[in-house]
């Protein structure tokens, strides 16, 4: 190798080396301590991941023959629900959000839900 290679390859090797560095000092940093931790999760009750308790709402529903989910979206954040899209009869908006509700982990529900009547029919 020539003298001006091996100066650009110990440069980058040195400069991966900081940046490695200096991305572990970073993470020691905005880590949370355990103490913090502890205070935290004593504070309010654990909820399910997001994924979980949104896939619960999902469950709950299609145990519900009366509901036909498919143009129904469920959000959830924090155990909160959103639902949005639409359902054929206006009594599926209310049930769906009573069953939403009565999904362990969910704190509340905002209904969006909409009554889509089929094509052709009045």
């Amino acid at each position: 190798m020539n003298t001006l290679t091996k100066t650009l390859s110990l440069a980058l090797v040195t400069l991966l080396a900081t940046a490695s560095l200096n991305a572990s000092a970073q993470a020691e940093v905005s880590a949370p301590s355990a103490t913090a931790s502890a205070a935290n999760s004593t504070a309010a009750p654990a909820t399910p991941s997001n994924t979980k308790l949104r896939r619960a709402v999902y469950a709950a529903l299609a145990k519900h023959k009366e509901i036909h989910g498919g143009s129904i979206g469920v959000t959830a954040r924090n155990g909160a629900i959103t639902l949005n899209g639409t359902v054929t009869d206006a009594a599926q908006v209310d049930r769906t959000a009573e069953i939403a509700k009565g999904v362990p982990g969910v704190t509340s529900v905002t209904n969006k839900l909409t009554v889509q009547k089929p094509l052709g029919g009045m």
